[in-house]
């Protein structure tokens, strides 16, 4: 492992909170040392009190923030000297730790410290540095971990064998240190969890990690288990009529993943050469079904993944697991819900369930190291998690669970999916930005390759497509399953509008070419979702755009006008066909929303022209003399999936402010 330290950027640091920010920042860039939230990291600084006061302050990271991209806001500022003191305490409840970790801030819009803090506190070093270095995990999670970890770092680790993070670990701790603690430590190993560097700069904490882990490194490198071999092995779903068997079968997966977890599930397939030989492995059923790697993971990605789609047999176990472990609790427990949350498929490699898209990409994440972990433990020697006990306890501890229910209620769309089309600009652009605000993740699809680069977040994906094409709006669903697992709202808006042309002066080429685009390709796209629509967790839902030309057509609009007629037809006819599965289909009908790339200066010269008005005239020409806009079309759209139209299909509304016509 190499050192990241730059004495040129240190050198901009202020102050020690910069120098604790800068090498935190260091340390989260290594997903082999910490994994979204992971660590911890802290600095113990003198500051001057309101009252003009010398007093010892411990800034540690605060709960919610990443080493990655944290900043001095996600440090929170504890008194230390209050700290010390309740390290002496027999023994410190969870909620009443919490009380005085919160009350004794010198900073009331901290975030909450870590429950690591007292550890922190405890340790007589400037700079301390909490990772859960992979190769650590990976040698102390096998039977002679304690013998590997003293051959290779000797006196210069604290040994600690493992506790539940909290008070008794801090105390622990504490006692050891006093115990082992020698000229020559310079770092503490928490057996099974992780991996401490501590001294009083900032540069030689950060650089004492990179060579203690480097150790590890070689001592795996040594016993050659540290080379992973992998198989060249691949299975790619299969495309055709239905996209292929296994896409609809990772949809299936998704929906029996949701039932069981009350909620849509989002999953992601990661099918590649290392996760399809890893499945793929003879000892699979043995190696993977042993617990996490260590137990912090286990609050994401349950004690143990699911292996095949094999969902009862994994209920039942799980059931069983918490029925055995919660029996022996002062008070009541309520089971989690018992999804899988990890799955080991022979034919689709990894696949991650998560309540959003972030979740399934952060259980993604955790278990691809698992799977390093796991396999250079088994070929050090074998992989032996910590007993079912441990993880319970972790799984279960309340302050772990609170992590995970920060936020309130989650928007209405949550674990959906949904696709739009012509979603580059205008009203297709407004209605991902109105299914993002809902919690939907959302694919957006377009011929214009802005549409890629809408949104850099996990819960968007764009892709240019030419929504004529039936083999690629295919490849476009293959591809929204193996992100997301499957679809649960479709919004067609995709359209082209040709300049004004009566019916005597008409190329026809171009009549073929809008109903094309207008008609042929909503049909086209709604026949291939089907399936997908069908299987998802809360219903399908479809959202034609149409037009105020359904109801009121234009002279010189007759291939626009009776292309969005007859997409209204079919959705009427889907309306009927589709009811049985639960999936609804309404249509919005908007006029005159002039931000749409349709609507080209060329476009409102000849309508106006055809309606005999001035271009100011035609732009005002609703009843209630109002703007409609691609957001005022959105909102309706995103609207029109929720359950305030749970019980509506086959509706028509316009979003036109009042046209005369069509009142």
């Amino acid at each position: 492992m190499k050192s990241l330290w730059d004495d040129v950027d240190a050198e901009k640091c202020n102050d020690d909170l910069d120098l604790r920010v800068y090498s935190s920042q260091l340390l989260g860039l290594d997903k082999s040392l910490v994994l979204h939230g992971g660590g911890n990291t802290s600095v113990k600084i003198t500051q001057e009190n309101i009252l003009g006061e010398a007093e010892e302050i411990l800034y540690i990271k605060g709960s919610g923030w990443d080493l990655e991209t944290i900043e001095r806001a996600g440090f929170a500022p504890v008194r230390l000297d209050h700290l010390v003191k309740l390290a002496g305490l027999p023994a410190l409840s969870d909620p009443q730790m919490v009380n005085e970790l919160k009350t004794h801030m010198t900073d009331a819009s901290a975030p909450a410290p870590s429950i690591e803090t007292i550890l922190h506190a405890i340790l007589p070093y400037k700079f301390v540095d909490h990772t859960h270095a992979d190769t650590i995990v990976t040698i102390t999670n096998t039977p002679s971990g304690l013998k590997h970890i003293k051959g290779i770092f000797g006196d210069e680790l604290v040994i600690i064998p493992y506790v539940m993070p909290g008070f008794d670990l801090a105390r622990v701790c504490a006692e050891e240190f006093r115990k082992q603690g020698n000229h020559r430590t310079t770092g503490m190993v928490l057996m099974n969890h992780g991996l401490f560097s501590f001294a009083d700069s900032a540069k030689e904490s950060y650089e004492r990690m990179i060579k203690l882990v480097t150790w590890a490194e070689d001592f795996l490198q040594d016993k050659n288990a540290w080379q992973l071999g992998v198989s060249k092995t691949k299975i790619q779903p299969g495309t055709g009529a239905d996209h292929g068997s296994a896409v609809i079968g990772l949809a299936k997966l998704r929906a029996d993943v949701s039932q069981v977890a009350g909620k849509p599930m989002i999953l992601k397939t990661q099918q590649d050469e290392n996760t399809l030989a890893f499945a793929n492995r003879k000892d699979c059923s043995v190696i993977t079904q042993q617990g996490p790697a260590t137990p912090d993971h286990v609050i994401r990605t349950k004690q143990l993944p699911m292996l095949g789609r094999d969902i009862d047999k994994y209920v039942s176990a799980y059931k069983k697991y918490f029925k055995q472990h919660s029996k022996n609790s002062k008070a009541p427990m309520t089971m989690l819900d018992p999804a899988p949350r990890i799955i080991l498929d022979s034919e689709f490699g990894l696949c991650t369930a998560g309540g959003s898209a972030k979740d399934a990409m952060i259980n993604n994440e955790l278990y691809l190291h698992t799977m390093d972990i796991i396999q250079r433990s088994t070929k050090l020697e074998s992989f032996q998690a910590l007993p079912s006990q441990d993880i319970f306890a972790v799984e279960y501890w309340d302050l772990e669970q609170t992590k995970l229910r920060k936020g309130g209620k989650p928007p209405v769309f949550t674990g959906e999916v949904a696709l739009v089309t012509g979603a580059a600009s205008g009203i297709g652009k407004a209605c991902v930005e109105a299914l993002l605000a809902k919690g939907a993740a959302v694919v957006g699809i377009d011929l214009n390759a802005d549409v890629v680069t809408l949104h850099d977040r996990v819960d968007y994906r764009g892709f240019v497509c030419d929504v004529t094409d039936e083999k690629k709006l295919a490849g476009v669903l293959e591809k929204v399953t193996l992100a997301y697992g499957g679809l649960d709202m479709l919004i067609l808006n995709a359209g082209i509008f040709p300049g004004g042309a009566n019916i005597a002066e008409m190329d026809m080429s171009e009549w073929r070419k809008v109903l094309e685009v207008n008609l042929t390709s909503g049909l086209q796209l709604m026949h291939l979702a089907y399936p997908l629509l069908k299987l998802a967790p809360n219903k399908g839902r479809v959202v034609i755009i149409g037009s105020k030309n359904v109801a009121a057509p234009g002279p010189g609009a007759s291939a626009y006008s009776a292309s969005k007629a007859a997409l209204n037809q079919v959705m009427r006819i889907a309306a009927l066909e589709w009811g049985v599965d639960g999936i609804r289909i309404n249509s919005l009908h908007p006029d005159a929303v002039f931000d749409t790339g349709i609507w080209t200066p060329e476009v409102i010269a000849a309508r106006a022209k055809s309606y005999g008005m001035t271009i100011d005239e035609y732009k005002q020409r609703n009843v209630m003399k109002v703007e409609i806009t691609s957001r005022d079309v959105a909102a309706l759209a995103a609207e029109m999936c929720g359950p305030l139209f749970a019980k509506t299909t086959a509706a028509q509304v316009p979003v036109d402010g009042g046209d005369v016509r069509v009142i």
